[in-house]
């Protein structure tokens, strides 16, 4: 005897709740994105799904997951699937819903908020070239491998190059004024490059700088990180300043090589912290050494810098900056780059993603800071 039609119908309901938006990453019950969802007599169900935008770039892939999911119940002979679109006050709901309920004229930054549990790093370098940009996307690829919630901010942006070593080739969807960040191997990303045309240049001064930072941070729904990764441009510029400015509380990351030239530039790039007030978490030296056939060394940019620049810090900040990690030389690193596939995700065996895994797992376990969070605690009655 077949289960009352009621009972169906809950179990449908049920497996719709299991389907997540591919961009927003919760349930598209909860998004209010299922407008019916019907059986009829033949046991074909059909359901009406309200997309957010009309071209919405993963469409096929929520006709797949619903198919699958309600095919699934008992008594679901097929499933026929509706495509609309939401209304502007239904966007402006979900914003709001997104959005803790509010829907401010000027987006705050979660990030910056008292309550925020995301650990900010900004990955910076005195100098180009050192492959701060490399190291930035497997780093985060590494932290997702761990089960952490990731997000990426190429706040290079003359220099961007993230989404092509991430493999996020996807635009960002518009939901009213909030930007849904394109994600690639468990990573959530937003970079200038995905609002231009080609690989057109970027010619901005430093305003116009701030502002396109300050977006990513508060108009980009990020949802809820563990950890955010920014991906600075060299130097000390403009960026770094704003930075410091809209996250006070970040935590900067210094990427060096080993030569000496290039490890007094990078003391300055970690000295910054003594005028913005943040707290240098360590140093990674890049490029240590490239492994030959026989097992032996090759010091290409000679050695030591990285040591240098964390005993350098130490001494000027007055606090320890350890030397995370040294990442050997490996052409395997510009390949699995250049293919969109992290070499932590590639080939992760290779020293370079053994090196690169062993500062995740540093950053992974950092205890998160209580200074200035409420612990919850009551005095004990007498």
């Amino acid at each position: 005897m077949s289960a009352p039609v009621s009972t169906v119908e809950d179990a449908i309901q049920a497996a719709l709740a299991t389907v997540n938006d591919p961009e927003i990453r919760r349930p598209i019950t909860e998004l209010g994105m299922v407008r019916s969802a019907t059986i009829g007599a033949d046991g074909v169900v059909r359901v009406e799904l309200l997309l957010t935008v009309a071209g919405c770039p993963l469409k096929d892939k929520l006709r797949t997951d619903i198919t699958a999911a309600v095919a699934a119940v008992p008594g679901v002979a097929g499933v026929e699937i509706d495509f609309g679109v939401m209304s502007p006050e239904q966007r402006q709901s979900l914003q709001a819903q997104l959005r803790g309920g509010g829907a401010s004229e000027e987006p705050v930054i979660p990030f910056a908020q008292p309550g925020s549990r995301t650990r900010v790093y900004a990955v910076a370098s005195g100098k180009g070239g050192v492959g701060k940009s490399s190291v930035t996307v497997n780093l985060a690829a590494a932290l997702a491998a761990r089960g952490l919630s990731v997000g990426v901010v190429d706040a290079d942006i003359y220099g961007h190059s993230v989404p092509r070593m991430l493999g996020a080739d996807g635009r960002p969807t518009r939901v009213e004024d909030m930007i849904m960040p394109p994600q690639s191997h468990g990573v959530k990303v937003i970079s200038i490059g995905m609002f231009t045309s080609g690989n057109a240049a970027v010619v901005w001064r430093g305003p116009m700088l701030h502002r396109a930072l300050q977006q990513f941070l508060a108009d980009v729904y990020w949802g809820d990180l563990d950890v955010l990764l920014l991906d600075l441009p060299p130097g000390t510029g403009d960026v770094a300043i704003s930075l410091a400015q809209l996250l006070p509380n970040s935590e900067i990351l210094i990427v060096t090589t080993p030569q000496t030239a290039a490890a007094e530039v990078a003391e300055r790039a970690g000295a910054i912290a003594l005028q913005t007030h943040q707290r240098v978490v360590g140093v990674i030296e890049n490029m240590s050494w490239l492994e030959l056939p026989d097992g032996s060394r090759m010091e290409v940019f000679g050695a030591g810098g990285g040591e240098a620049v964390a005993e350098s810090l130490s001494r000027t900040i007055g606090a320890q900056v350890p030397l995370l990690g040294q990442i050997p030389l490996d052409t395997r690193v510009r390949e699995a780059g250049d293919a969109g596939n992290p070499i932590v995700l590639a080939e992760p065996e290779s020293p370079a993603a053994q090196a690169l895994g062993g500062v995740a797992d540093r950053l992974a376990l950092r205890r998160e800071s209580l200074l200035g969070k409420p612990l919850g605690l009551k005095p004990a009655g007498r």
